[in-house]
């Protein structure tokens, strides 16, 4: 009967650090810059921020090219609705980088956690010649 306990003790513990390393233990840290694509308020049962960075220069994979893009989860609202606010501008992000993600945190493992700069985006008007 003892044995059974100091058993399930260990299990019960196993399974606590398991869970915070893989659901909670900050895995990264880093900040990634480019234009903001756009910051959407969505989910099904859990509403939460997503977001996409596009960043500068393209990544090729077999056969095409693409750019490159930063996909991320937002918690903080007053961050999201900034950033919400001034799409298509060019944004400096601090991130945080988790092993898995949890529904009510985001749809993806970079949670953005602060902006750092953001600026006008130097590209200009894109104007298409009908010559």
């Amino acid at each position: 009967r003892k044995m059974m306990r100091w058993a399930l003790l260990l299990v019960v513990v196993f399974g606590a650090v398991f869970f915070y390393f893989r659901y909670f233990w900050v895995f990264g840290e880093g900040a990634k810059a480019g234009e903001l694509n756009y910051v959407v308020y969505k989910g099904m049962v859990f509403k939460t921020y997503e977001g996409k960075l596009i960043q500068t220069g393209l990544k090729g994979t077999q056969g095409s090219m693409q750019s490159n893009e930063f996909i991320f989860s937002v918690e903080d609202p007053e961050i999201a609705k900034t950033m919400m606010g001034n799409s298509g501008m060019h944004f400096n992000l601090h991130y945080k980088e988790y092993v898995r993600a949890l529904p009510w945190r985001g749809m993806s493992v970079y949670i953005v956690d602060s902006v750092i700069s953001m600026h006008p985006t130097s590209a200009g008007p894109n104007i298409i010649s009908g010559n």
